[in-house]
């Protein structure tokens, strides 16, 4: 956790506005991204597919520009677990906050907002919204529905009650935006996306049990305390040592497969990615210009402040050489 978050601050994220991109979909279809790897990069796909159109969208200094040439820079966490040892395929998505041009020399610097490296050229976005992380949210909810219908896993009857439903399951966050100053703030991000679903200062033994205090408060079915409260929220688990082994087991990744992946200029195969990486190395050559007050704000957030679990902690382990 520690290690991948410092070798990505350090190394692979250029010095821009990086915003967290945070997707759950409804239980019903979490069962099958659990089990079904195929399923689950399908959603991955869509859902960097949705994020890309909208930032092209919101991106003033590209809006001449061949889509072609345009490519986000991203990199995707996979959980499988939620804060109480729970089985929850989400992704947490962390994007440079713009898109990046191809361009076939030197870009230029003296556009306003960009920051330039030979041969790419880097659009912000802005105004990225309430509203339109709302719309973002109904297209993935049309798409990944129509997707599950299209692979057999859903009846189309279903999908279309499920469109229709006021609290459909699906939910996009895109609340954290972090500077491109802030590096400090992007290394608490990107360690939160790559925690571990398991955390052993939460654990403790009391006589025969294992208590685990979880991140959130959490309800479930209980035989004991809790019977007579059904659907009360507690934030432990009272757990035998089996049940606890059963609970971590479930959580484990299937096997030759990687917890975070990298996503247009920062994939390996790109021919852009040497370029937009050394710009991690040195601070981005912006253009002072006036602030728009409108979208100013979409980046002052760092993840301490939108309440993320673990955002305060230091680095405590060197950082990773450069490969």
């Amino acid at each position: 956790m520690v290690e991948t978050a410092a070798h990505l601050t350090d190394h692979v994220f250029p010095r821009l506005p990086v915003r967290q991109w945070v997707l759950s979909v409804p239980k019903r279809l979490r069962y099958y991204m659990q089990r079904d790897s195929a399923t689950l990069n399908m959603v991955l796909r869509i859902f960097l597919r949705v994020i890309a159109q909208s930032l092209q969208a919101h991106c003033p200094g590209a809006a001449n520009a061949d889509k072609a040439n345009l490519h986000i820079g991203a990199v995707a966490f996979i959980h499988r677990f939620g804060s109480s040892l729970n089985e929850h395929g989400h992704f947490h998505v962390c994007v440079v906050d713009g898109v990046f041009e191809e361009v076939a020399g030197e870009g230029s610097a003296d556009a306003p907002m960009q920051a330039s490296a030979p041969g790419v050229v880097f659009h912000p976005a802005s105004g990225i919204d309430a509203a339109t992380v709302a719309q973002v949210q109904t297209t993935l909810q049309k798409r990944i529905l129509r997707a599950f219908v299209a692979r057999g896993l859903l009846e189309s009857s279903d999908a279309k009650d499920m469109q229709g439903y006021k609290h459909s399951g699906f939910s996009v966050d895109a609340g954290v935006c972090i500077e491109a100053h802030d590096r400090a703030a992007l290394e608490r991000l990107l360690r939160y996306c790559a925690r571990p679903p398991f955390a052993m200062e939460r654990l403790r033994k009391a006589g025969s049990e294992l208590i685990y205090r979880c991140g959130k408060q959490h309800s479930e079915p209980r035989s004991d305390f809790y019977a007579d409260r059904r659907g009360a929220k507690a934030d432990e688990l009272h757990l035998t040592p089996l049940e606890l082994i059963d609970r971590i087991a479930a959580l484990v990744p299937p096997p030759r497969t990687h917890r975070h992946r990298y996503f247009g200029v920062l994939a390996p195969n790109s021919p852009l990615r040497d370029v937009v990486t050394a710009m991690a190395q040195a601070p981005a050559q912006v253009a002072a210009v006036p602030a728009d007050p409108a979208t100013t704000g979409n980046c002052s957030q760092s993840p301490a402040q939108h309440g993320h679990a673990g955002a305060t902690a230091s680095r405590t382990t060197p950082r990773p050489e450069p490969t």
